[in-house]
C-alpha cells in the first residue's frame, strides 16, 4: 500500500504563498539588525556613548521601525518627557530580560536610542554570626 508521501497527489509539495512571504519578510527584517544587550538596533545606528546610539533616520521613522520589531501590543509605550522641542518615548520591555526598555528620543535635530540596561541584583546582606541556638551562656 503506498504512502501518503508517495502520492502523485501534488498539493503535499505545493508551497503556501503567504508563509514564504513571511517568513522572507521576518528574515529580511532581522537580517543585518544588530544586537545590543538582546535590544534590536536599526541598520545605520552609531555608538555615542554606553548604551546610547544614533538612530539613522527621523523620529517617526525610527518609532515605525520599532513597531514593527517590538509590536505595542506586547511592548506598551509610554512618553517619557514633555518638553518643548523635545520628543521621547520609553518601549518596556515586559519580559526584563536582558534590558528594561528603550528610550527613543529626539533632541537637537538628532535621533538618539538609550537602551535601558537591567539593574543589577542587590547583594544578599549577611547577618553577623551570634550565639548558637541551644547553646547556654554564663
Amino acid at each position: 500500500m503506498p504512502r501518503a508521501l508517495d502520492s502523485l497527489r501534488g498539493h503535499f509539495y505545493k508551497a503556501r504563498p503567504l508563509w514564504a512571504a513571511v517568513a522572507v519578510l521576518l528574515w529580511v527584517t532581522g537580517a543585518g539588525a544588530e544586537t545590543v544587550s538582546g535590544a534590536q538596533l536599526p541598520d545605520g545606528a552609531q555608538k555615542v556613548g554606553e548604551n546610547r546610539f544614533r538612530a539613522p533616520g527621523t523620529f517617526e521613522d525610527t518609532l515605525k521601525y520599532y513597531r514593527t520589531v517590538y509590536p505595542v501590543q506586547a511592548f506598551p509605550r509610554r512618553p517619557v518627557v514633555n518638553q518643548p522641542g523635545v520628543k521621547a518615548v520609553h518601549i518596556v520591555n515586559p519580559s526584563g530580560k536582558n534590558f528594561e526598555g528603550l528610550n527613543i528620543y529626539e533632541a537637537n535635530d538628532e535621533v538618539r536610542i538609550y537602551i535601558v540596561p537591567v539593574p543589577p541584583a542587590p547583594k544578599p546582606v549577611r547577618k553577623a554570626p551570634g550565639p548558637k541556638a541551644g547553646k547556654k551562656t554564663r
